[in-house]
């Protein structure tokens, strides 16, 4: 006889900054789509993050939001978004567009994160509100 059994694979985690209404809702919407729970926040500055970051400067750190893999690789800005979207369900031929176009990935990304306090005013405080939510309750999940 044949037994199964179900592996729970450690997230990855998502350093975001928790200050930026416009990061958290950007967050949340990866974490709505991510039904597997691959996807684990963590807020910059915490010392967890810290740790994870330790070989950046802290202007390093706050330039941008990072993904770190299961194995403790690390990807930035724009890089990352190509990985985070692997992990999600459909997410793949996103992930191969923007892996296929770095350089415009990467400028994309610069540019929505300098305007990312402009952008979070779009953003309605309900929709903050409920990103703030679902990411507290994300962070509580064991990793």
């Amino acid at each position: 006889m044949t037994t199964t059994s179900t592996v729970t694979a450690r997230p990855a985690i998502v350093i975001y900054d928790p200050e930026c209404g416009f990061c958290r809702w950007s967050l949340a919407l990866l974490l709505r789509a991510d039904r597997g729970r691959r996807l684990r926040p963590l807020p910059l500055g915490s010392e967890r993050a810290d740790a994870l970051l330790a070989d950046l400067d802290p202007e390093q750190r706050a330039a941008s939001w990072h993904l770190v893999a299961p194995n403790g690789r690390r990807t930035s800005a724009g890089a990352a978004l190509p990985r985070v979207l692997e992990l999600l369900p459909s997410g793949s031929v996103a992930a191969a567009v923007f892996e296929r176009f770095p350089g415009a990935t990467e400028r994309g990304y610069r540019w929505v994160a300098t305007h990312r306090s402009r952008l979070g005013r779009l953003v309605p405080s309900g929709a903050r509100r409920r990103a703030t939510a679902l990411i507290s309750e994300r962070a509580g999940e064991p990793v």
